[in-house]
């Protein structure tokens, strides 16, 4: 999968990202090339060689399809939810790691639904949080509308299970 400087793609477990360079680098005798990412969470800069794209998951920004399909998703009482402390952190993990869109949207639903029983752990919560981000800014980016907006309709697709998103906390990207 190729990227033009400018486009938005999506980096796994950070959500959206600008492409803004593209670049060479020699190791020894062999010439990797680079996409340089800035992620918009944190503005943080990313070096991912061409080489290690598929690897690390990095997709382009979900289509409209695809948004469609999120937000019928969280409508639906379709929810699974691990009892155990331990395994669901770690499959959680393993989503967000996933770069997934759907995966993504898989962990907010279970994390809220857990939440409506018991109080999240703190790490848990953090994961809800990165979530919830994700899923917002790639929803804003794909549908190209404001990120209240998208926020609006995880609201009004979340309420049809009988689900709602806490106020955000102030440091969720951290």
């Amino acid at each position: 999968m190729t990227f033009q400087i400018g486009e938005k793609v999506v980096y796994p477990n950070q959500g959206v990202a600008t492409i803004e360079n593209i670049s060479s680098r020699s190791f020894g005798a062999q010439l990797e090339r680079f996409y340089l990412l800035r992620l918009s969470c944190s503005s943080m800069t990313v070096m991912v060689p061409f080489s290690n794209v598929t690897s690390i998951g990095l997709r382009k920004v979900a289509r409209a399809n695809e948004i469609s399909r999120i937000l019928q998703y969280f409508g639906s009482c379709d929810c699974h939810c691990t009892s155990d402390w331990k395994n669901r952190f770690k499959e959680n993990t393993d989503k967000m790691l996933s770069g997934s869109l759907s995966q993504a949207a898989e962990v907010l639903k279970t994390l809220l639904r857990l939440q409506a029983d018991k109080p999240l752990s703190f790490r848990e919560k953090k994961m809800l949080e990165r979530a919830r981000h994700m899923l917002i800014t790639e929803i804003a980016i794909s549908k190209r509308i404001p990120e209240n907006e998208a926020l609006a309709l995880i609201q009004r697709s979340l309420e049809k299970a009988g689900l709602a998103l806490p106020p955000m906390v102030a440091a969720a990207s951290a």
